[in-house]
């Protein structure tokens, strides 16, 4: 078995309810947003909206005329920005069942015409084919930024009347508000890495989470928390129960028999990864290099800029491959999601600066019902990989100890590391 903590040629390794001064998670956290009142979701609509329009104002400058490649990994902004109006309109305000919440699925739900031209054959993401994205006639960026007001604005007066009518109170009442608000912040996360593979300079502030950056080493390092966590055998529940927001791939809760194991308390860093490429020669993500100068170093690219790579981050812009690669090297293995998440209820557990990939397929748990939003889960079935924990450029209203990403195992565009396990 290699040694996975082996020295790296080059430099030696440096030395809200997340509440932590790296912004990074210890032990199992769960989203306040998910069971928030009114008052609560409605400045988080603001919140979130604000960071939209910060990213819409920086693109603009790193990237005038707004033009991506047609790649599976990019949509055009233009479209995204217009797509998380629409969302927001369609679920919020043109839903005339959006008080019944996860129960309109099953009545059928009726919307109300658009008050944006042609909105729907622009921006509905069911209908509009990606590769047809670039060929619409979208609206420019101040029609964009006028869409997006005008929307937020009759959603919050909607959530105001649903409480002056006695309501906007149960799980159900404020299901779409809920839902609105993890959407806005997924694709807000999607902005960011999509300039990170262009190289765009975006600000740092609108970038990471307060107090976390995926290219820092951690905190959990200097306090000697990257050594490994045992974990006791039992049975885990897995997946989501009691009030609160879930989507409807975290239903439903069931039982799952884990056998004990030993995890790594961290994501794998840099200084555990980078032997693994120079002994097998393994290709290296694109966003890293080891420069040969006046000073041999390791180097990351952020945003465009060149930078020394602090060894004691967690290795990112890895995808399911590389991750399988490695632990194959090391002799190690990825858990699997259950272990995951049972793993993350030791108060040892450090997570939040990069995905992490699982063992896991992205399968639906038994009892699964799918909820109106029916695009969200049920079409990706079997193809993609689980995900779990969640990257610095993941809004605190997104981070979840229960919430399952996922994508397809080859992507490396994405904040994504890994942890592993014992053999």
């Amino acid at each position: 078995m290699n040694d996975s903590t082996g020295a790296v040629a080059g430099p030696s390794p440096s030395g809200t309810a997340l509440g932590r001064s790296f912004g990074g998670c210890l032990g199992p956290v769960h989203s306040a947003v998910r069971t928030a009142g009114l008052e609560a979701l409605a400045q988080a609509l603001k919140t979130s909206r604000t960071r939209t329009l910060g990213l819409m104002q920086a693109w603009q400058m790193a990237l005038p005329d707004l033009s991506v490649p047609p790649l599976p990994s990019m949509n055009p902004p233009l479209w995204e920005w217009g797509h998380i109006a629409w969302f927001q309109e369609w679920w919020t305000v043109r839903n005339r069942q959006r008080h019944l919440g996860t129960h309109s699925a099953l009545s059928g739900a009726v919307f109300d015409a658009s008050h944006w031209l042609n909105a729907d054959a622009l921006f509905n993401s069911s209908e509009v084919a990606h590769d047809r994205r670039w060929t619409l006639a979208l609206p420019d960026l101040a029609e964009t930024q006028a869409y997006l007001a005008q929307t937020l604005q009759r959603s919050l007066d909607h959530l105001q009347a649903l409480h002056d009518a006695g309501r906007a109170t149960s799980d159900d009442d404020l299901y779409f508000w809920r839902l609105v608000l993890q959407h806005e912040d997924m694709h807000n996360e999607a902005s960011v890495y999509m300039a990170q593979d262009l190289g765009l300079a975006l600000p740092h502030t609108l970038c990471w989470r307060e107090g976390a950056a995926i290219h820092a080493g951690t905190q959990e390092s200097a306090m000697g928390l990257n050594g490994s966590i045992q974990v006791p055998a039992q049975v885990h529940t897995l997946g989501h129960s009691g009030p609160g927001f879930a989507f409807d791939n975290e239903r439903q809760a069931h039982p799952v028999t884990v056998a004990a194991f030993e995890i790594d308390a961290a994501a794998v860093s840099w200084a555990r990864y980078l032997p693994f490429v120079q002994d097998t020669g393994h290709a290296l993500p694109p966003h890293v290099r080891f420069a040969c100068g006046e000073q041999e170093t390791w180097q990351v690219r952020q945003f465009g800029q060149w930078q020394a790579l602090d060894l004691q981050a967690p290795a990112v812009h890895l995808n399911a491959l590389d991750a399988q690669a490695w632990c194959q090297w090391a002799g190690r293995r990825l858990p699997t999601e259950a272990e995951w998440e049972c793993a993350a209820q030791q108060p040892r557990f450090a997570w939040g600066q990069v995905w992490e990939w699982t063992a896991s397929n992205f399968l639906p748990y038994p009892g699964f019902e799918v909820h109106p939003y029916r695009d969200y889960s049920e079409p990706w079935w079997h193809g993609h990989r689980v995900l779990r924990g969640a990257c610095a450029a993941t809004s605190v209203h997104v981070v979840d100890v229960r919430y399952r990403n996922f994508f397809v195992h080859d992507r490396r565009d994405i904040f994504a590391g890994f942890r592993s396990v014992a053999v």
